[in-house]
């Protein structure tokens, strides 16, 4: 681990590869765990707003299972994230004609409905942040559903802090991830 700026950073960000291979993992991230995606504070209140040009992007379960749970839910920990169908689906899950799961929220991005692409936590995958009172710890998540996705970043030589360049510039700041790839750059050597 190194310490940058305000954060710990775990050193498999750099010595790790990553690609999504969603054509091997179907999206499998967004419907399989026991938890929602963590949001932040500030995204549930993002979340609430954008949700009437979300809805047309969404499944009838998942708008189903906003409209009883909340665009966001708060667990018995205090952590916000989104809500579940049946315990198993993020409520913002689609799926395209090949059955690959996608994100509702990021379609609705894509289409040009919202600004916003999705959660910070999401779009960062594989990298983990946990924020402490001091610093934040940003940390390598491994999953068995993800191996096909380090196979093809492993054959691509695309390290995951490369992977996650915008979602980690959006969460950090362009400073810091130049700095990040300086370090990077020196690990190297």
């Amino acid at each position: 681990m190194f310490q940058l700026g305000k954060t710990i950073v775990s050193e498999e960000i750099i010595k790790n590869d990553f690609v999504c291979n969603l054509s091997a993992c179907k999206g499998a991230c967004c419907i399989d765990g026991d938890a929602g995606a963590p949001v932040e504070e500030e995204e549930a209140k993002i979340l609430e707003e954008l949700y009437p040009k979300i809805k047309p992007f969404l499944r009838k379960k998942g708008i189903k299972a906003i409209e009883e749970q909340g665009t966001s839910i708060t667990t018995e920990f205090g952590e916000i994230e989104t809500p579940l169908i049946n315990d198993a689906d993020c409520a913002y899950v689609t799926f395209d004609e090949k059955g690959t799961a996608l994100c509702g929220i990021e379609e609705a991005y894509n289409q040009g409905a919202i600004e916003w692409k999705k959660p910070v936590s999401c779009h960062l995958y594989p990298v983990r942040v946990q924020d402490y009172s001091e610093f934040s710890a940003v940390n390598y998540h491994r999953w068995q559903i993800c191996d096909d996705a380090c196979s093809l970043g492993a054959e691509l030589e695309v390290p995951v802090y490369k992977f996650v360049k915008e979602a980690l510039i959006r969460k950090f700041g362009e400073d810091w991830y130049m700095e990040l790839e300086k370090i990077a750059e020196n690990h190297k050597k």
